[in-house]
């Protein structure tokens, strides 16, 4: 059997490739098995507590009651009554709108003074009431 020139080149080929491949095969490291996984974590056993116990605390003396201060109605009264009469005499020569609300807290401030306030605890209200009028200087 007579072969062609073209056939042998392409058996030659062949066989060189054949021998590339096989080298190449042969020279790969072969990879490493993996390393072994870790071993699972022992479970603690649960340890039984005892139950808890309540115990009352020890509060101490009981508080002493308070003892309310005594108000002095005369002298709160009678500041307070002079910021009212203040409140009446300019509210005379004030022009309206300023003399309405001048007369009502005057007259708030009479009812607070009547009752016992003091002057600190309604001057709040009364230029509350007073709608931006000045507020005599008897009540400041």
């Amino acid at each position: 059997m007579v072969m062609s020139k073209a056939s042998l080149i392409a058996v030659c080929r062949s066989a060189a490739w054949i021998g590339v491949l096989g080298a190449s095969l042969l020279a790969c490291p072969k990879d490493e098995p993996p390393p072994p996984l870790p071993a699972a974590p022992k479970v603690a056993e649960p340890v039984a507590e005892a139950p808890l116990e309540l115990k009352p605390e020890d509060a101490g003396k009981p508080p002493e009651p308070a003892v309310a201060p005594k108000a002095s109605t005369s002298k709160a009264s009678g500041t307070l009554a002079a910021c009212c009469a203040a409140l009446r005499q300019n509210a005379v020569s004030a022009p309206e709108p300023n003399k309405g609300y001048m007369t009502y807290a005057a007259q708030l401030c009479d009812a607070a003074a009547a009752s016992g306030k003091e002057k600190a605890s309604i001057v709040g209200i009364i230029q509350t009431t007073l709608k931006g009028a000045g507020l005599p200087t008897a009540c400041k």
